[in-house]
Protein backbone atom coordinates (compact mmCIF):
# COMPACT_ATOMS: atom_id res chain seq x y z
CA UNK A 1 0.00 0.00 0.00
CA UNK A 2 1.33 3.67 -0.54
CA UNK A 3 1.42 5.82 2.18
CA UNK A 4 -0.86 8.93 1.85
CA UNK A 5 -0.21 11.18 4.58
CA UNK A 6 3.90 10.73 6.37
CA UNK A 7 4.35 12.53 9.71
CA UNK A 8 7.82 12.62 10.51
CA UNK A 9 9.64 13.97 13.41
CA UNK A 10 7.19 16.98 14.09
CA UNK A 11 7.37 19.00 16.97
CA UNK A 12 5.35 22.13 17.70
CA UNK A 13 6.09 24.30 20.31
CA UNK A 14 3.48 27.34 22.11
CA UNK A 15 4.69 30.13 24.13
CA UNK A 16 8.03 32.59 24.66
CA UNK A 17 11.60 31.35 25.10
CA UNK A 18 11.14 31.87 28.82
CA UNK A 19 7.99 30.14 28.66
CA UNK A 20 7.60 26.89 26.08
CA UNK A 21 4.72 24.44 26.13
CA UNK A 22 6.09 21.48 23.62
CA UNK A 23 2.48 19.98 22.15
CA UNK A 24 4.04 17.57 20.13
CA UNK A 25 7.16 15.86 20.55
CA UNK A 26 9.07 14.16 17.73
CA UNK A 27 5.94 12.40 16.39
CA UNK A 28 5.81 10.21 13.60
CA UNK A 29 3.49 7.62 11.70
CA UNK A 30 2.05 7.16 8.87
CA UNK A 31 -1.59 6.49 6.96
CA UNK A 32 -2.23 4.68 3.90
CA UNK A 33 -4.04 5.23 1.10
CA UNK A 34 -7.50 4.06 1.56
CA UNK A 35 -6.91 3.87 5.60
CA UNK A 36 -9.57 5.11 7.95
CA UNK A 37 -7.29 5.54 11.70
CA UNK A 38 -8.42 7.16 14.19
CA UNK A 39 -6.17 9.24 17.17
CA UNK A 40 -7.11 9.23 20.44
CA UNK A 41 -5.87 10.88 23.49
CA UNK A 42 -6.38 12.96 26.55
CA UNK A 43 -7.01 16.61 26.87
CA UNK A 44 -3.71 17.85 26.23
CA UNK A 45 -2.31 15.08 24.73
CA UNK A 46 -1.51 16.78 21.38
CA UNK A 47 -4.13 15.31 19.53
CA UNK A 48 -5.93 18.33 18.08
CA UNK A 49 -2.46 20.52 17.98
CA UNK A 50 -1.69 17.07 15.52
CA UNK A 51 -4.87 17.46 13.30
CA UNK A 52 -4.13 21.19 13.03
CA UNK A 53 -0.52 21.23 11.59
CA UNK A 54 -1.95 18.47 9.39
CA UNK A 55 -4.67 20.57 7.73
CA UNK A 56 -2.34 23.11 7.74
CA UNK A 57 -4.43 25.78 10.50
CA UNK A 58 -1.01 25.57 12.24
CA UNK A 59 2.95 25.29 11.62
CA UNK A 60 4.93 22.99 12.75
CA UNK A 61 8.29 24.47 14.82
CA UNK A 62 10.19 20.91 13.20
CA UNK A 63 9.82 18.26 10.94
CA UNK A 64 8.15 17.58 8.25
CA UNK A 65 4.67 16.24 6.67
CA UNK A 66 4.17 14.44 3.30
CA UNK A 67 0.50 14.76 2.20
CA UNK A 68 1.38 12.53 -1.20
CA UNK A 69 4.90 13.34 -2.29
CA UNK A 70 4.31 17.16 -1.17
CA UNK A 71 5.87 18.31 2.04
CA UNK A 72 3.41 20.53 3.19
CA UNK A 73 5.26 22.24 5.84
CA UNK A 74 7.11 23.72 3.20
CA UNK A 75 3.57 25.31 1.68
CA UNK A 76 2.78 29.02 1.28
CA UNK A 77 0.31 31.65 0.01
CA UNK A 78 -1.35 30.42 -3.33
CA UNK A 79 0.28 27.03 -3.00
CA UNK A 80 -1.06 26.35 0.51
CA UNK A 81 -4.60 27.82 -0.61
CA UNK A 82 -4.99 25.40 -3.20
CA UNK A 83 -3.87 22.68 -0.82
CA UNK A 84 -6.38 23.17 1.38
CA UNK A 85 -9.11 23.42 -1.16
CA UNK A 86 -7.84 20.58 -3.50
CA UNK A 87 -6.52 18.13 -1.35
CA UNK A 88 -7.99 18.26 1.86
CA UNK A 89 -11.68 17.54 2.89
CA UNK A 90 -13.16 18.55 6.80
CA UNK A 91 -15.38 17.10 8.60
CA UNK A 92 -16.21 19.18 11.84
CA UNK A 93 -18.19 18.61 15.09
CA UNK A 94 -20.30 21.68 14.75
CA UNK A 95 -21.15 20.97 10.64
CA UNK A 96 -19.90 23.96 9.45
CA UNK A 97 -22.68 24.45 7.29
CA UNK A 98 -23.90 27.42 5.58
CA UNK A 99 -27.73 28.27 6.92
CA UNK A 100 -28.34 30.35 4.16
CA UNK A 101 -27.59 27.34 1.44
CA UNK A 102 -29.88 24.34 0.71
CA UNK A 103 -27.92 21.35 1.85
CA UNK A 104 -27.53 20.70 -2.13
CA UNK A 105 -25.84 24.38 -2.12
CA UNK A 106 -23.75 23.45 0.95
CA UNK A 107 -21.90 20.46 -1.26
CA UNK A 108 -22.02 22.56 -4.31
CA UNK A 109 -19.85 25.12 -2.65
CA UNK A 110 -16.64 23.03 -2.44
CA UNK A 111 -17.13 22.31 -5.77
CA UNK A 112 -18.07 25.86 -7.59
CA UNK A 113 -14.32 27.68 -5.60
CA UNK A 114 -12.41 24.42 -7.90
CA UNK A 115 -14.59 26.46 -10.93
CA UNK A 116 -16.15 22.76 -11.44
CA UNK A 117 -19.05 23.17 -14.53
CA UNK A 118 -22.57 23.06 -13.03
CA UNK A 119 -22.98 19.59 -15.37
CA UNK A 120 -20.12 18.04 -13.45
CA UNK A 121 -21.13 19.76 -10.00
CA UNK A 122 -24.89 17.87 -10.07
CA UNK A 123 -23.43 14.32 -11.26
CA UNK A 124 -20.80 14.81 -8.40
CA UNK A 125 -23.63 15.53 -5.83
CA UNK A 126 -25.95 12.94 -6.82
CA UNK A 127 -23.19 10.53 -6.53
CA UNK A 128 -22.09 11.15 -3.31
CA UNK A 129 -25.62 12.10 -2.06
CA UNK A 130 -26.39 8.50 -3.24
CA UNK A 131 -23.93 6.95 -1.36
CA UNK A 132 -24.38 9.08 1.97
CA UNK A 133 -28.26 8.73 2.05
CA UNK A 134 -29.31 12.57 1.54
CA UNK A 135 -30.66 12.50 -1.88
CA UNK A 136 -34.43 13.23 -0.07
CA UNK A 137 -32.99 16.06 1.59
CA UNK A 138 -31.19 18.34 -0.63
CA UNK A 139 -33.30 20.81 -0.79
CA UNK A 140 -33.39 21.91 2.92
CA UNK A 141 -31.85 24.31 4.87
CA UNK A 142 -29.84 23.87 7.63
CA UNK A 143 -32.10 24.25 10.30
CA UNK A 144 -34.43 21.88 8.79
CA UNK A 145 -31.85 19.18 9.23
CA UNK A 146 -31.26 16.66 12.42
CA UNK A 147 -27.90 16.42 13.38
CA UNK A 148 -27.10 13.70 11.68
CA UNK A 149 -28.62 14.77 8.90
CA UNK A 150 -26.09 17.96 8.66
CA UNK A 151 -23.45 15.80 9.65
CA UNK A 152 -23.94 13.36 6.43
CA UNK A 153 -24.18 16.68 4.49
CA UNK A 154 -21.22 18.33 5.83
CA UNK A 155 -19.27 14.76 4.97
CA UNK A 156 -20.79 14.62 1.61
CA UNK A 157 -19.17 18.29 1.17
CA UNK A 158 -16.23 16.78 2.37
CA UNK A 159 -15.73 14.00 0.31
CA UNK A 160 -17.85 15.45 -2.92
CA UNK A 161 -13.70 16.98 -3.91
CA UNK A 162 -12.03 13.81 -4.20
CA UNK A 163 -9.22 15.25 -1.63
CA UNK A 164 -6.51 13.14 -0.99
CA UNK A 165 -7.35 12.46 3.07
CA UNK A 166 -9.87 13.29 5.14
CA UNK A 167 -9.74 15.14 8.48
CA UNK A 168 -12.14 14.24 10.83
CA UNK A 169 -12.59 16.34 14.46
CA UNK A 170 -15.30 14.65 16.83
CA UNK A 171 -17.63 14.31 14.05
CA UNK A 172 -19.84 12.14 16.50
CA UNK A 173 -19.22 14.78 19.23
CA UNK A 174 -22.59 16.65 18.77
CA UNK A 175 -24.45 13.99 17.66
CA UNK A 176 -27.03 11.47 19.44
CA UNK A 177 -26.11 7.38 19.70
CA UNK A 178 -28.16 6.56 17.12
CA UNK A 179 -27.17 8.92 14.60
CA UNK A 180 -23.62 8.48 15.70
CA UNK A 181 -23.75 5.03 14.64
CA UNK A 182 -25.00 6.18 11.50
CA UNK A 183 -22.01 8.14 10.55
CA UNK A 184 -20.00 5.83 11.67
CA UNK A 185 -21.61 2.73 9.69
CA UNK A 186 -21.15 5.59 6.36
CA UNK A 187 -17.50 6.18 7.33
CA UNK A 188 -16.69 2.49 7.42
CA UNK A 189 -18.65 2.25 3.69
CA UNK A 190 -16.01 4.89 2.34
CA UNK A 191 -13.36 3.33 3.92
CA UNK A 192 -14.28 0.45 1.90
CA UNK A 193 -14.71 2.92 -1.00
CA UNK A 194 -10.88 3.56 -0.76
CA UNK A 195 -11.60 7.19 1.01
CA UNK A 196 -8.42 7.85 3.56
CA UNK A 197 -10.03 9.57 6.78
CA UNK A 198 -7.90 10.61 10.04
CA UNK A 199 -10.27 11.02 12.91
CA UNK A 200 -9.86 12.69 15.95
CA UNK A 201 -11.80 11.33 18.43
CA UNK A 202 -12.04 11.34 22.63
CA UNK A 203 -14.77 8.37 22.26
CA UNK A 204 -13.92 4.57 22.09
CA UNK A 205 -17.08 3.52 20.68
CA UNK A 206 -16.40 5.92 17.89
CA UNK A 207 -12.96 4.81 17.53
CA UNK A 208 -13.75 1.34 17.47
CA UNK A 209 -15.07 1.89 13.47
CA UNK A 210 -11.79 2.51 12.35
CA UNK A 211 -9.20 0.15 11.47
CA UNK A 212 -6.81 1.33 13.20
CA UNK A 213 -5.96 3.40 16.23
CA UNK A 214 -2.90 5.62 17.36
CA UNK A 215 -2.94 6.82 21.14
CA UNK A 216 -1.23 9.76 21.75
CA UNK A 217 0.15 10.75 25.45
CA UNK A 218 2.07 13.97 25.81
CA UNK A 219 2.79 14.83 22.24
CA UNK A 220 3.93 11.20 21.47
CA UNK A 221 2.57 7.70 20.35
CA UNK A 222 2.31 5.62 23.08
CA UNK A 223 0.38 2.51 21.11
CA UNK A 224 -1.48 1.45 18.17
CA UNK A 225 -3.42 -1.09 17.31
CA UNK A 226 -5.03 -3.02 14.09
CA UNK A 227 -8.82 -3.81 13.81
CA UNK A 228 -7.19 -7.10 11.34
CA UNK A 229 -10.06 -9.46 11.21
CA UNK A 230 -11.25 -8.57 14.86
CA UNK A 231 -15.37 -7.60 15.02
CA UNK A 232 -16.17 -4.15 16.17
CA UNK A 233 -16.71 -5.44 20.13
CA UNK A 234 -13.83 -7.11 20.17
CA UNK A 235 -11.52 -4.02 18.72
CA UNK A 236 -13.49 -1.96 21.16
CA UNK A 237 -12.49 -3.44 23.98
CA UNK A 238 -8.93 -3.83 22.57
CA UNK A 239 -9.24 -0.29 23.05
CA UNK A 240 -10.60 -0.40 26.66
CA UNK A 241 -7.54 -2.56 27.44
CA UNK A 242 -5.31 0.53 26.44
CA UNK A 243 -7.31 3.15 27.56
CA UNK A 244 -7.05 1.42 30.95
CA UNK A 245 -3.53 0.89 30.48
CA UNK A 246 -3.18 4.33 31.11
CA UNK A 247 -4.83 4.91 33.75
CA UNK A 248 -6.33 8.31 34.61
CA UNK A 249 -4.57 10.02 31.44
CA UNK A 250 -7.91 8.62 29.63
CA UNK A 251 -10.88 8.95 31.71
CA UNK A 252 -12.26 11.12 29.52
CA UNK A 253 -12.20 8.92 26.44
CA UNK A 254 -14.85 6.46 27.93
Amino acid sequence: MDAILKVQRVEKYYGSRSSLTKAIDQLSFEVQKGEFVAIMGASGSGKTTLLNVISTIDRVTSGHIYVGEQDITKLKGNALNRFRREELGFIFQDFNLLDTLTAYENIALALSIQNVSVKEIDKKIQEVSKELDITSILGKYPYQLSGGEKQRVASARAIVTNPKIILADEPTGALDSRAARMLLEKFQYLDKMGVTILMVTHDAFTASYARRVIFIKDGKVFKEIHKGNDTRKEFFNQIIDVVTLLGGDLNDAL
